[in-house]
């Protein structure tokens, strides 16, 4: 039963990783021993979280925008040109728009499902054969997308692209590993709640203090929560498990 949490030595790749949840979750596997590609859009800032995280062990940049076949296509390129096998891809990256109903646009419908649906199926296709290179019965490969609470429980935003597109990743996530599964490989999602991050910097600066204290945990998450999560669905204690949505937000989508 020894070492049933770790994952020093895997491959890793953690998309939207320079940012918020992305950034919490590559720092925890930094930490723990990883080798860590993370990717972003903007290339600067993918660089810098890069090089703050390799003082903790080994980052590596990799920017793509993943809004589209190209940038998917690249990245995936990128990693195969430096890498035989991928133990785990974090589908992370993703988008929200949000407008009162009678004028929400389709252009902003447009990127947020194309980046929270579609680029986790192609980006996950791309990376199959890097995924089945490391899968073995003993010690499968893992694919964890990030989806949202707020595709279990609709949220009182009108940010209907956003619930929408994060209720299709939790049903392309069972889809997928229903599929993959023979293959040894395990894709499971989490559905984090209010984290500090970029996408929830307005949210939390108008109402954060609400937020917290209407949280059955009395808080928002913190990085070792998000992390510890990511961290469990990529080791030996989650062999068994696959197709499973791993809520993370204090107990706010079940009470």
């Amino acid at each position: 039963m020894k070492n049933l949490f770790s994952v020093e030595g895997k491959v890793v790749l953690v998309t939207g990783g320079s940012r918020g949840i992305g950034e919490m979750i590559a720092r925890g596997y930094v930490e723990n021993g990883a080798k860590v590609y993370i990717s972003s859009r903007k290339a600067e800032v993918c660089d810098r979280v890069a090089d703050e995280l390799s003082e903790y062990g080994t980052c590596i940049s990799l920017p793509f925008d993943l809004g589209g076949m190209a940038g998917i296509e690249g990245l995936a390129n990128a990693v195969k040109e430096r890498e035989s096998r991928l133990d785990v891809l974090v589908n992370n990256a993703g988008a929200t728009w949000g407008a009162p109903i009678d004028d929400y646009p389709e252009d902003g419908w447009d990127k947020t499902v194309d980046l929270n649906v579609k680029s986790i199926f192609f980006l996950t296709q791309k990376l199959l054969p890097l995924l089945r290179a490391a899968a073995t019965a003993e010690e499968p490969s893992r694919v964890i997308n990030i989806a949202s609470v707020n595709g279990i429980e609709p949220p009182t935003l009108e940010t209907y692209a956003y619930s929408t597109s994060k209720a299709g990743c939790i049903m392309l996530t069972r889809h997928l590993a229903k599929r993959l599964a023979p293959e040894h490989i395990l894709v499971n999602a989490i559905a984090p709640g209010p984290f500090p991050s970029k996408m929830m910097a307005a949210t939390l600066a108008q109402a954060g203090d609400a937020i917290a204290k209407s949280n059955p945990r009395g808080r928002i998450g913190q990085p070792e929560d998000i992390a510890g999560v990511a961290i469990f669905l990529s080791s030996r204690a989650s062999a068994y498990t696959t197709g499973a949505v791993v809520p993370c937000d204090g107990g706010s989508a079940e009470f």
